[in-house]
């Protein structure tokens, strides 16, 4: 079948340029690099959220729920039409993430998430019971395409046992007119150049080797999210304009975020 599921924790990090060379070179003897990082280099990974007319899903994120989800549809590289891309409800609870997809084509997700046309399940083999919890998600919100996202990731799995995951990510680039995957990756940087997004990504304990490193090289955790942040900034430049339509994101607690984010960066 066409489906992944995924069960984990996550946990997030700001490091700079120097902080992401001492720790890979750190973690060699634990860790190898993901297939995909061939040579050295990062691969790219791009993607569509889709949410509400007016953001419900981001804007209920922002607020830190016990409970939250998203759909995006997912791509590695720049796709053709007719690529495979994958279809992709994320949910956390309680801190735990579950993640549930299944692929098709880049023509049939959008014909599918856009207009409602099903898929081939013959030839894509798609799990038709993930493909109701999508057809529920998105009818029930009335989901529409709202912000393209990219970046090019480094990924490393523990040796001795793959649950282990860490991931590097650079060059997050977003924009929210001409919100098609084909198209590649143009916009809006989220982080300054030679910022990384690190996420540890593990369903158990993390290893007491990586404890150790991270705190010798004063790497500590920070709340951030890619669709989250990119939503804020996206507020406070068009602050008037989102306020005459409704949309009531509190600009305070955004500026109050942005400042302790500003610390974690000063503090590498």
């Amino acid at each position: 079948m066409a489906i992944e599921v995924f069960n984990r924790y996550e946990k997030k990090y700001i490091i700079d340029e120097d902080t992401f060379h001492k720790l890979t070179y750190q973690i060699a003897d634990y860790m190898n690099p993901d297939a995909y990082n061939r040579n050295g280099e990062a691969y790219r990974i791009s993607n569509i959220y889709y949410d509400t007319e007016n953001d419900q899903l981001i804007r209920a994120s922002i607020e830190k729920p016990v409970y939250k989800e998203k759909l995006r549809l997912r791509a590695y590289g720049t796709p053709e039409l007719t690529d495979t891309v994958f279809v992709e409800i994320k949910k956390k609870y309680n801190g735990i993430v579950n993640k549930r997809r299944t692929s098709m084509t880049l023509k049939e997700a959008y014909d599918y998430l856009d207009s409602g046309v099903q898929p081939d399940f013959e030839q894509n083999k798609i799990n038709r019971q993930v493909l109701k919890e999508i057809d529920y998600f998105k009818d029930f919100y009335k989901l529409q395409p709202k912000l393209y996202l990219s970046y090019d990731r480094f990924a490393y799995f523990e040796k001795d046992d793959g649950d282990f995951r860490i991931t590097f990510d650079k060059n997050i680039t977003t924009r929210r007119e001409d919100v098609r995957l084909e198209h590649g990756s143009y916009g809006n940087k989220l982080l300054p150049d030679g910022q990384y997004l690190m996420e540890v990504k593990i369903s158990g304990a993390v290893p007491l080797w990586f404890t150790k490193i991270i705190s010798g090289l004063n790497i500590y955790p920070v709340s951030f999210s890619k669709y989250g942040t990119e939503y804020k900034q996206y507020v406070l430049s068009n602050y008037t304009s989102l306020m005459y339509k409704g949309e009531n994101l509190c600009l305070n607690q955004y500026l109050h975020q942005q400042q302790i984010m500003q610390s974690a960066l000063v503090s590498q």
